[in-house]
């Protein structure tokens, strides 16, 4: 039996659904970056960012590719980088719609 659409896209946005993923693909928009180079830019263990790396791996949103002794980590493809733009544009545009009604909110109390 197959599953349902809308279950494989919740099952998706379940795996962006951490911190350090989001940084990491964040990171990989840049262009491919060894495992030392992410470590350093996100401040985390080598565990942590090895079990986060392996479920994006295993999502097959990145790519790994040994390079000697190095690991190098880059973003499957492109539509990823829009994605991110995209969450990024919408974010913006709730946050600027939260702001507004803060500043509303804050106008009311001083009324």
């Amino acid at each position: 039996m197959s599953v349902p659409l809308y279950q494989a896209k919740a099952e998706f946005f379940r795996m962006l659904g951490h911190p350090l993923r989001i940084r990491v693909l964040e990171l990989l928009q840049a262009g491919p970056m060894p495992v030392r180079d992410l470590l350093a830019a996100t401040g985390v263990e080598p565990s942590a960012l090895s079990q986060q790396l392996a479920v994006l791996r295993r999502s097959g949103i990145v790519t790994s590719r040994r390079d000697g002794a190095t690991v190098v980590y880059a973003l499957a493809g492109g539509d990823v980088a829009e994605l991110l733009g995209a969450a990024r544009r919408i974010l913006t545009e709730v946050l600027t719609g939260q702001h507004a009604l803060l500043a509303e909110l804050q106008g009311e109390a001083t009324a």
